[in-house]
């Protein structure tokens, strides 16, 4: 009876369920885009630099020297890749020194690294704008566009290196350069230069030292619990960071941002449970007359109840399963092209390095949950007809 009674007044039935399917594309689509943009945001901020987890030597990350570097060990390796959410690591070893050119001489980050592995985990080689990557058997170096043009060098020219090795020894070279790169952190890219992990121990005398491991996750989501499990397996020797830890004015931005979206979502479930609301008033009013009719012949209100509580369940499902699988191809069409922006507000984005788009998340949580809370809210609108029930005056809703 309550599926004939949905298709009686087809546009009534109509009207509700495309309230509901509109809501839950909206719901998904506002929270895809929110997730999508925030985890764009994340990568590329990652891919700058300092990867999703960082393992240094206890002391490391408040003392920042060349004496807290540690030798690369295959046996801590092994405890790290033994964790199932890590998928590539690669060792660094960081220290800063003055280089010069001619008259020009400007203080820089030294970076020395695996280029395959560095490749894997922050795509370095694709920062390259002129020159080539460098190889871990070459004795050239990899210079940040900032840092060439303020030292007014171009690739084959030769760069000088004066700064303070492991234990106190000096650390002295000149390298030819293979590579310019280009980031779009301004901070990175005034000051950092990259060479072979080998050579790099040259100079500073620190051969088989590191100062950290960068380490990729397979699921970015298990974060903290990554971190928690690599603490524990690498003991008190070794401290493990994320980059939250290491770049925390960025969580503090991104965290700050989901708060203001905290209320534009708010506002959109407000304005659909008016939509919904809205085709159950209208239901009721049409069916006002029927329905004390119903009453007045004998039919019991907790019947009635039960009734139009089925109507409602059928209508709000229906509403929300079209909605979510219109939503999917949507979603994966977002996230396969996405929303790109244009002109000043494309400049303003591409200048701190992050990619100028919007893209969609395509994760199912996203789908499972929108759809229930939509769900949610239509099945508590549904209320209100019973509340309309319990109080229906069978003699005055039959009056015309």
């Amino acid at each position: 009876m309550a599926w004939k009674n949905i298709w009686r007044n087809r546009s009534r039935t109509i009207i509700t369920m495309a309230a509901i399917f509109f809501a839950v594309i909206l719901s998904i689509l506002a929270n895809s885009l929110k997730d999508g943009v925030f985890n764009n945001l994340i990568k590329n901020v990652v891919s700058f630099y300092s990867g999703y987890v960082q393992v240094h030597k206890q002391g490391y990350w408040d003392e920042q020297i060349l004496d807290n570097s540690f030798e690369v060990s295959q046996t801590i390796e092994s405890r790290i890749l033994k964790n199932p959410n890590i998928s590539s690591l690669t060792g660094r070893l960081e220290s800063f020194a003055l280089s010069s050119s001619e008259e020009l001489t400007k203080g820089c980050l030294i970076i020395g690294i695996d280029p395959e592995r560095e490749n894997l985990i922050t795509s370095l080689k694709s920062k390259v704008i002129d020159g080539q990557y460098i190889k871990n058997s070459d004795l050239s170096v990899l210079l940040s566009e900032g840092l060439a043009a303020r030292l007014k060098l171009k690739v084959n020219d030769t760069i000088v290196l004066l700064g303070q090795g492991y234990h106190g020894a000096t650390a002295a070279g000149k390298y030819p350069i293979k590579g310019i790169l280009k980031f779009g952190s301004p901070d990175l890219n005034d000051k950092t230069l990259f060479m072979p992990l080998p050579l790099s121990q040259d100079l500073f005398q620190a051969y088989g030292n590191i100062t950290s491991y960068i380490l990729s996750l397979k699921d970015t989501e298990a974060l903290d619990a990554t971190a928690g499990s690599l603490r524990k397996n690498l003991g008190a020797d070794y401290e493990v960071k994320t980059w939250e830890e290491i770049m925390p004015d960025i969580r503090q931005h991104i965290k700050a941002d989901s708060n203001n979206m905290f209320y534009v979502l708010a506002i959109l479930y407000m304005l659909i449970c008016f939509g919904i609301f809205g085709t159950i008033l209208m239901m009721m009013e049409e069916r006002k007359f029927e329905l004390g009719m119903l009453v007045a012949i004998g039919m019991k209100k907790s019947l009635l109840i039960v009734l139009l509580l089925i109507e409602s369940v059928l209508t709000v499902f229906a509403g929300c399963i079209l909605g979510v699988l219109i939503s999917i191809p949507l979603i994966y069409y977002l996230k396969i092209h996405p929303i790109k922006f244009q002109g000043e507000t494309a400049a303003a984005y591409e200048q701190f390095g992050f990619e100028a788009i919007f893209p969609a998340s395509t994760d199912y949580n996203i789908f499972l949950n929108q759809s229930l809370i939509v769900l949610l809210i239509g099945l508590i609108l549904s209320l209100y007809p019973v509340y309309k029930i319990i109080r229906l005056d069978p003699i005055n809703s039959m009056k015309r």
